[in-house]
């Protein structure tokens, strides 16, 4: 048998040789003077060799601990060394699909589909936690235990609906992953260990009977000019907030009678043309004569070269009666939607001029049209259905806002 002092005094020769342990292992020595434990073999009468290890990366008690479990291979019928590639390539296997490598390429092809606010959101999740913890982790090493872990570490760092984004993020890139990687979604399972906070609302829609009363608050409304006739828009359009109180004159066209939200200011990253009708492009008209040399039309009142802040409409909702969640800026689009269907408009251009995306993806294939003619009726009816609600009150006709 062979003692570590015998393996680390073994000097080149002329040709390669072997000096022997026990039980077929031995230590080879090249001409070049490296060693290497070997194991030779026969398995259905094939001689064949496994090589252990690097000596002395590894040491001789090493060698025969591997030597041990050759063995036990061998006496199965299965060959320690096809055993040993096949262990390699998984390892290679894994090393390709670590959370982060598919976490890099499930981000680049989501990105391309998706949100401004997605992509940044997203890679913010993947940077900022996932990668942290599990990024060099094998995929489907990755247990709900791993998860959880990273779940309740991120809600007390930043809270709950940061830890609830942060796990959507990873279940989505687990429900990507090929049958031949997935061992179920660990992150979709570990949705109940944190308790999201109450959602407020976001506001109910109003009645045709309630109109007129918020739209009569909002006339009372002692502010500037621009907020009052940005309520009256909010309504008219059914923008979202932020695509209005941040709309360019350079968007606007007053002669076509339409305005055209550019991708980069739209949720779904696509631009949106928002029918004109006769009483928005009153207001629009004024609000140009209000707005002096800002490129926006809400110009801060700060800073002109900023537009409206964001928080202004809510504010005003709530100064004129309809804070706690009565009435908010995204209730005017719920309003006009409830009322538009029920008068019977078509749902398709009613989705259209809400810039919704299509849920039916099988529809979606097929529905390329984007309604516009019935729109721009549909937009000057509802114009003229709130100021035809609005004549028996004391409130200014919005086609005579200007």
């Amino acid at each position: 048998m062979l003692t570590d002092t015998k393996a680390r005094a073994a000097k080149a020769k002329g040709t390669p040789y072997k000096l022997a342990d026990r039980e077929g292992l031995y230590l080879f020595i090249t001409t070049k003077g490296s060693k290497s434990w070997r194991y030779d073999y026969r398995l259905a009468g094939v001689r064949q060799t496994l090589t252990i290890g690097q000596y002395p990366d590894t040491s001789l008690t090493k060698a025969r601990d591997k030597l041990a479990k050759a063995r036990q291979l061998v006496a199965q019928g299965v060959s320690p060394a096809e055993a040993k590639q096949s262990e390699k390539a998984q390892a290679r296997v894994a090393r390709a699909n670590t959370v982060q490598a598919l976490g890099e390429k499930w981000y680049q092809v989501r990105s391309n589909s998706r949100s401004r606010s997605w992509c940044d959101n997203a890679k913010r999740f993947l940077e900022q936690d996932i990668y942290p913890a599990l990024g060099g982790k094998p995929i489907r090493e990755v247990t709900p235990d791993d998860i959880e872990r990273l779940v309740r570490n991120v809600a007390e760092k930043r809270g709950a609906k940061s830890a609830h984004y942060m796990r959507l993020t990873l279940a989505g890139l687990f429900k990507s992953l090929p049958r031949s990687l997935s061992l179920g979604n660990p992150a979709r399972d570990v949705g109940t260990v944190i308790e999201l906070p109450k959602a407020k609302p976001k506001g109910r829609a109003l009645t045709a009977k309630e109109i007129p009363a918020f739209l009569e608050a909002a006339d009372r409304y002692p502010g500037r000019p621009q907020t009052k006739v940005c309520v009256r828009l909010l309504m008219i359009s059914f923008a979202r907030k932020r695509e209005l109180i941040e709309a360019r004159w350079d968007e606007i066209d007053l002669a076509a009678g339409e305005w055209v939200i550019p991708a980069e200011r739209m949720k779904r990253d696509k631009p949106h043309i928002v029918p004109l009708a006769r009483q928005a492009v009153e207001c629009f008209r004024l609000l140009k004569a209000l707005a002096g040399d800002s490129p926006y039309v809400f110009p801060n009142l700060g800073d002109p070269r900023k537009p409206m802040g964001a928080s202004t409409l809510n504010k005003v909702f709530e100064r004129i009666g309809y804070g706690g969640g009565r009435f908010t800026p995204h209730g005017a689009r719920s309003t006009a939607s409830t009322a538009l269907n029920s008068q019977g408009w078509s749902a398709d251009a009613i989705e259209r001029q809400l810039s919704h995306s299509e849920r039916d993806l099988v529809r979606a294939a097929y529905n390329h049209s984007d309604h516009m003619q019935e729109r721009r009726k549909m937009m000057q009816a509802w114009a003229d259905y709130l100021d035809g609600l609005c004549s028996g009150a004391n409130v200014t006709s919005i086609r005579r806002t200007a």
